[in-house]
């Protein structure tokens, strides 16, 4: 994606004392919040300049070029910039699903004392859970029965539910459509998860072509 300094007007950022703004650094699909690091007036050039995440190191005191050493570079999607032009958003493709030092996806990893994945749109968390499902099958769910009839039984339900939204569609139904529309997300999402379909590969077709 090219980027200029034309999109982020760099001297109207308001950096701090230090010479700093805060940069919150998101998954373009899903929105997850990966990072939050520090970006001065050349980090920001020079993400702008090459398309890829560069932050200042306040403790080496030194420009960082994110995944350079790791590998897991940031490919900068968007940058957008507060209505006090004092805080960034930099939308970005994480190369490896790696943004943290530690390993986890995000830095945002971490809940009471315990490590969980951090928090994305609904679909994605919905699709962790049936992906749950299916690496460890539970006798009382769903899902599980579901994933276990394979294809005949998936397939059979996506069906009645896209004629139930039809359906509702005919009826006129807001809330009904919503309600129809939401089941057959969710026999879609298992359908994806039994063919070991990534909802990001659904989520990359969908940028493309938006595009």
């Amino acid at each position: 994606m090219s980027l200029t300094a034309a999109a982020v007007p760099l001297d109207q950022i308001r950096y701090n004392e230090q010479g700093l703004v805060p940069a919150i650094v998101q998954d373009y699909l899903d929105g997850t919040v990966l990072m939050m690091a520090w970006m001065n007036r050349e980090s920001l050039f020079k993400t702008l300049e090459t398309g890829e995440t560069w932050f200042w190191s306040r403790s080496r005191q030194q420009l960082w070029h994110k995944g350079a050493t790791s590998g897991h570079l940031q490919i900068v999607q968007s940058i957008r910039y507060d209505c006090d032009s004092d805080a960034l958003l930099v939308t970005v493709e994480q190369q490896g699903d790696i943004a943290c030092h530690t390993g986890e996806r995000s830095c945002f990893h971490q809940i009471e004392g315990t490590i969980t994945p951090p928090p994305a749109d609904t679909l994605s968390q919905v699709f962790a859970v049936i992906c749950d499902r299916k690496a460890n099958p539970q006798e009382t769910s769903y899902t599980s029965k579901l994933l276990a009839g394979g294809d005949n039984k998936i397939l059979k339900k996506i069906g009645e539910e896209s004629a139930e939204v039809v359906m509702a569609c005919k009826d006129d139904s807001p809330d009904e459509i919503a309600g129809e529309v939401a089941d057959l997300f969710y026999h879609t999402l298992v359908a994806l998860a039994h063919h070991d379909v990534d909802i990001k590969a659904v989520y990359r077709k969908l940028q493309a072509r938006r595009r």
